[in-house]
């Protein structure tokens, strides 16, 4: 009778014990309330969260020096296709109110705010007319970027990285679309093997604010936490630049920058690494 009796004692205890503790997990996973910043995680991560009377970053990159004269490039296979359009050197492409195109910007010192599917739903890298369109890709770190083949003509797809497994992937004019992920942020170059002109970049995001100026050079970064951050330029020729800048709440902030001329002199592959 007495085994029995503290044989049951052992199981209440027991019981007690194990509802206690999960009283506690269930009160440390308990999420933030909606609209409250979520707490900076222990690893450094960028994390989600309500954004509330965000800010803009806008503003333009520009070159300093004369506009320099785009170089035409010469189609020397499947001129049928490739031939059908004049082809020019894209690394350095300037308006003529000197307005840099294909600028990456980003913020580099931001551990929250909005979440990184306000960046859309899909990612395509198209190869056509022997080119890669758009010359500057973006894709949020594992997101599914569909890469196209619209030419109808043996293509591949060639990258060169560091931080991702680069790859080597011949696309025939059967295989019209191909999926691609990337699993750490960085600038990816790609080219193509075939056709040896053709070269382009894919910008591996871990947030949401990063832009790549339009034609114009023009750039937008909206619903950004009022703070005070640090704004990375990254161009293919020209290099990489940083700026600060303040944001308030409801508030926009001047990102413009311009590049001097001197700044053409950097190496292509230096440049490309400076932004990893």
């Amino acid at each position: 009778m007495k085994t029995l009796f503290a044989l049951t004692l052992i199981l209440v205890c027991a019981a007690f014990l194990v509802g206690c503790g999960g009283g506690e997990k269930a009160e440390a996973e308990k999420p933030a309330a909606e609209g409250q910043a979520a707490a900076p995680s222990a690893t450094g991560e960028y994390m989600a969260t309500t954004v509330t009377d965000g800010g803009t970053i806008s503003g333009r990159v520009t070159y300093a020096g004369e506009v320099p004269p785009r170089q035409k490039l010469e189609v020397t296979k499947d001129v049928n296709v490739c031939g059908k359009v004049e082809h020019y050197k894209e690394d350095l492409i300037v308006s003529s109110d000197k307005g840099i195109a294909n600028v990456v910007v980003k913020i580099t010192n931001i551990s929250q705010g909005k979440d990184i599917s306000t960046m859309g739903e899909s990612f395509e890298l198209d190869q056509q007319g022997c080119q890669f369109v758009p010359h500057v890709v973006m894709v949020p770190v594992d997101a599914e970027l569909m890469i196209l083949n619209s030419d109808g003509i043996l293509h591949n797809i060639h990258t060169f990285s560091s931080e991702n497994e680069p790859f080597n992937k011949a696309q025939p004019p059967y295989l019209k679309r191909m999926k691609q992920t990337f699993s750490k942020p960085e600038i990816v170059q790609v080219k193509c093997d075939v056709h040896a002109w053709m070269s382009g970049y894919i910008v591996v995001a871990e947030h949401p604010y990063y832009a790549i100026t339009d034609e114009n050079g023009n750039f937008e970064l909206t619903d950004v936490p009022a703070g005070t951050y640090t704004l990375e330029y990254w161009q293919e020729t020209l290099g990489k630049q940083t700026k600060e800048v303040t944001v308030t709440a409801g508030g926009t902030a001047d990102g413009s920058l311009e590049y001097t001329a001197a700044s053409a002199a950097l190496d292509a592959d230096e440049s490309l690494a400076s932004l990893k």
